[in-house]
């Protein structure tokens, strides 16, 4: 079983999507991000969301897996929604909380059928021409998978500090939670950077002569 480097979110298959190039899969994710937010109304959005769904089950994706996804969001789409609803109505609230969840599982979708190390070959590929002007496609390539694979991290390191301030009766002190998370974050990026230098993949070259 073949899987991303880091996510583990890929879904071995045999689909279109899974033999598809990466290449045209992030033109299209491109394309469909601008498509959706262009769009004034909510009905399309919500058309988009409901095809992206239907799309992440086809390619193998779990029903878990795809409430994992958007369970980070959706908290948060909560309270904006509910804002928008109270400033704009309730249109407006479907429009933006339709677009960023049918995003999301579009992204989903991209990561569940491309392994991250294909996505990687194709990024240094990508900027190969770029070199002349100063680019690093290695560099680039490197810090999208830090991104792609710090995210689950950061979403760990909330989840293990909300955790521990329940289990410590203090869920409701916001400062309980925010100011442990914000330390270990910090700490995991430190850590991090020591990981890259101790290898000598971020040090400049002008230095080392």
């Amino acid at each position: 079983m073949r899987r991303s480097l880091g996510l583990g979110l890929y879904v071995p298959g045999d689909t279109v999507l899974h033999r598809l190039s990466p290449g045209p899969k992030l033109l299209g994710l491109l394309v469909l991000s601008i498509g959706v937010v262009a769009a004034r109304g909510p009905w399309l959005p919500v058309g988009v969301f409901v095809v992206a769904i239907a799309t992440a089950l086809w390619v193998g994706m779990s029903p878990r897996t795809l409430a994992a996804a958007l369970r980070p969001v959706a908290i948060v789409m909560v309270v904006a929604v509910g804002f928008q609803w109270w400033m704009n109505g309730w249109q407006l609230a479907l429009e933006v909380f339709a677009t960023v969840l049918a995003l999301v599982v579009a992204a989903a979708i991209l990561t569940a059928t491309t392994p991250t190390d294909e996505m990687l070959d194709s990024i240094v590929r990508w900027l190969g021409p770029f070199r002349r002007f100063g680019v690093n496609p290695e560099v680039v390539a490197l810090a999208f998978s830090l991104v792609m694979t710090s995210i689950p991290t950061l979403f760990t390191i909330f989840g293990e500090t909300r955790d521990a301030a329940n289990a410590r009766g203090l869920g409701r002190s916001p400062k309980a939670t925010l100011t442990p998370a914000a330390i270990r974050v910090v700490a995991h990026a430190y850590a991090t950077g020591d990981a890259l230098h101790a290898r000598g993949i971020l040090d400049d070259p002008d230095e080392c002569d």
